[in-house]
């Protein structure tokens, strides 16, 4: 009977280690399914965009983030900044309409493949990948097959890890300008010999492949109004020459009669029309085919004129075509003043191209007085919008590089220049050969 004992006595120790192996083993099987923590959300609706694609960027990045996703050649970016380096988690918010879709998920190189089945919001974790340099990073999301009307809709990105514990950035607020980008400024220092300045003259390139749709690249910028540059389409540019009202609307139907800007002349084929909507009064465009990689320059003019007015004058001369041409000369009620503060700037207007960078260049600027002087600028400002100086994009350089003064905007690279940053060029000792008295009048 004593051996009986002892036998059942091994079969149920026996059973009881069995017991205990299993529950280790599922329990091991379990930690290991352990999805890591990916806790910071990312607006795909603030901080993506197709590439390279801005119509269908339109189309798919929409107020509710990552929808309408049809094409399998769509590829789909979603940026970030981050200050840290190590292991980073990447998942996504995601969901089907109904069916199932396969969707390939690229980040530094490394490609995973996704299914999401689910019909409701929900994590779907990608996996875990190394960030070696801190800076601007994307996860891309491409389809590969789905039985769904569309591949997914996906309103945020997610992320974790050793390399999200530092400072992230992304746009989290404000959409539209943080989908515009960080608009960059080159405030000119007014050489201390000069007295009051009645002309300002610039000269501006725009690097080939540096001219995406949506860029303003101003040349001369003064403090009633631009000068400069812009794409507005991939079949049309312009020169654009405004100045604003003194009276204070986004509406120039609001304008009353004595605060108008009033046309006094304006050049071959260029059009004067009331502008709004940042601030209002009178601009003047002409359509232009300029190219990158030519030099253009800019002459502007502003002088106090009768009634406490202030008249402008602005002249544009093309390489193509060889001499200085009128823009327009408007004049400006409420206002008597010369040139003041001048500057330039760049900026994306359009949202669908603000993950493309834009650059230009400034050289040779010239400020004339009312002693008959030309006088160059060698210092300048660099300072950017509110965009940048909330740290929603970090994607703004400017300054001076090769001998001359340059800013470059969008497109998440990770270069930055110190806001309110001051930099200078050598003293230019030639001044523009200019023969004012044969500059047309209209």
């Amino acid at each position: 009977m004593k051996s009986n004992k002892n036998i059942y006595l091994i079969i149920a120790l026996a059973l009881l280690f069995s017991s205990i192996s299993y529950i280790a083993l599922k329990n091991k099987e379990k930690a290991t399914n352990i999805i890591p923590s990916t806790t910071i959300s990312i607006l795909t609706t603030a901080n993506s965009w197709v590439f390279n694609n801005p119509e269908k960027t339109h189309q798919i990045i929409t107020e509710e983030g990552i929808k309408n996703w049809v094409d399998k050649s769509t590829k789909i970016r979603t940026y970030f900044h981050v200050t840290k380096t190590g292991k980073i988690h990447l998942a996504i918010q995601a969901k089907v309409l109904d069916g199932s879709s396969k969707i390939n998920a690229t980040f530094n190189g490394e490609s995973k493949e996704i299914t999401i089945k689910n019909t409701s919001l929900d994590t779907v974790f990608i996996g875990t990948f190394d960030i070696k340099e801190i800076g601007y990073h994307y996860l891309e999301l491409q389809g590969i097959s789905t039985t769904s009307e569309t591949y997914a809709e996906v309103p945020n990105v997610l992320i974790g890890g050793e390399a999200t514990t530092g400072t992230n950035y992304f746009v989290k607020e404000d959409v539209y300008w943080g989908r515009r980008g960080p608009s960059v400024h080159l405030s000119y220092e007014k050489p201390t010999a000069a007295k009051d300045i009645v002309w300002f003259y610039n000269e501006m390139t725009i690097p080939e492949g540096k001219d995406p749709i949506g860029s303003y690249f101003m040349a001369s910028g003064f403090g009633e109004g631009y000068f400069g540059i812009q794409v507005n389409s991939a079949t049309e540019r312009r020169v654009l020459f405004s100045v604003w009202s003194a009276f204070s609307t986004d509406d120039p139907t609001q304008i009353p009669t004595d605060y108008k800007v009033t046309k006094l002349a304006n050049g071959k084929n260029v059009t004067v029309q009331d502008f709004g909507n940042e601030g209002s009064g009178l601009q003047s465009i002409r359509k232009f085919n300029w190219k990158a990689g030519n030099t253009y320059k800019f002459l502007l003019k502003a002088t106090p004129s009768d009634n406490n007015s202030t008249d402008y004058t602005a002249y544009f001369f093309a390489p193509e075509i060889g001499n200085w041409e009128l823009m327009s000369s408007l004049r400006r009620p409420k206002t008597s003043t010369y040139l003041k503060r001048p500057h330039s700037f760049l900026e994306n207007f359009d949202p669908s191209m603000g993950a493309i960078s834009r650059q230009v260049e400034y050289t040779n600027q010239w400020i004339y007085d009312t002693s008959n002087i030309w006088h160059p600028i060698t210092k300048a400002t660099f300072t950017a919008d509110a965009t940048a100086r909330k740290d929603a994009r970090l994607d703004y350089t400017g300054g001076t590089k090769n001998g001359h003064f340059f800013l470059k905007n969008c497109g998440f690279f990770s270069e930055r220049t110190t806001i309110d940053s001051q930099h200078e060029i050598e003293l230019n000792t030639t001044p523009p050969n200019i023969d004012f008295n044969a500059l047309p009048k209209e």
